[in-house]
């Protein structure tokens, strides 16, 4: 099996990018745009988990030693998925509008939002698909090591069944990554749509809703993934993106109209025929003989 998933893990992160980086070419060729709003999207979502995993690693740490109390044992499943899918959609979101708010100024028609969003949703598909490849590589290399030699050995018995447990899956899971990118494309699209009417309508409350479907999505995928399974997580994550195309076209608005320079046109030749020129004495007609 392991001779197939040489071959499947680089194509899966192969086909992320892929995925991501096309979905730019399509959105830029069909509604002639250029990728200047698809790389600002990429940097919206880089800069937003610049501040969002330092967000989370803090407050797991609060939680781990104390400062902020624990639920029960049977409730931090749900727990956890609600807060990491709030601290998803605040920092995700509120940076989406500082982008449209601030950088993204000409981004106020339909497809422009399609095209910010799928440069953030694109961004996160390609840091995934480099991690998928990082891994791999990192798993291969293991995979021929004598891991008693480096490892640790209250450690090695944990690596031993990491590296033993990626080897040893079936082809068609190496491909879960793609299945799970080529979903949140979608969502992450929606995502920005629903910012984008804070501008075009001019409601605030529109922010509020992107936070919460964001979190809505989050939630429900962590913690269908811990209590069941991969499988399930992708389902539901698969009937949330339907969802999400719904309400992309649901928000369609018309794309405004160009604006266009009055043209002059010249006088008609009727009118040139009988404009009327100066009279010409026999001073200026003197005059012009040494012109």
């Amino acid at each position: 099996m392991s001779s197939i998933l040489e071959i499947t893990y680089p194509l899966s992160s192969a086909l992320i990018i892929i995925l991501a980086v096309g979905l730019g070419f399509y959105i830029t060729r069909k509604y002639q745009l250029g990728w200047r709003l698809y790389w600002i999207g990429a940097a919206i979502f880089i800069l937003s988990q610049v501040f969002h995993i330092p967000f989370n690693l803090g407050l797991t740490y609060l939680f781990r030693i104390g400062v902020l109390p624990s639920p029960p044992e049977s409730w931090q499943p749900i727990f956890n998925a609600i807060i990491l899918g709030l601290s998803a959609g605040l920092f995700e979101e509120v940076a989406r509008y500082a982008g449209y708010r601030w950088w993204a100024k000409d981004a106020r028609s339909w497809s422009k939002g399609l095209l910010y969003g799928a440069g953030h949703g694109g961004m996160e598909a390609m840091l995934i698909g480099g991690l998928v490849l990082y891994t791999f590589f990192q798993l291969l290399a293991l995979r021929e090591l004598d891991l008693s030699a480096i490892i640790p050995v209250d450690q090695l018995e944990v690596v031993q069944a990491h590296v033993a447990a990626y080897w040893s899956v079936a082809w068609y899971d190496s491909f879960l990554s793609t299945l799970e990118r080529l979903l949140t494309l979608p969502v992450q699209i929606c995502f920005s749509i629903l910012v984008l009417q804070v501008f075009t309508r001019g409601h605030a409350y529109w922010l509020l809703i992107a936070i919460l479907w964001h979190a809505i999505i989050d939630a429900l995928a962590v913690f269908a993934a811990g209590a069941w399974g991969v499988y399930v997580a992708e389902a539901i994550i698969a009937l949330l993106a339907v969802l999400s195309v719904i309400i992309i076209f649901r928000l369609r608005q018309p794309e405004p109209e160009p604006i266009q320079e009055p043209i002059t046109s010249p006088p008609p030749l009727e009118t040139l025929l009988t404009m009327q020129t100066p009279d010409e004495t026999p001073e200026e007609i003197e005059k012009s003989r040494y012109l």
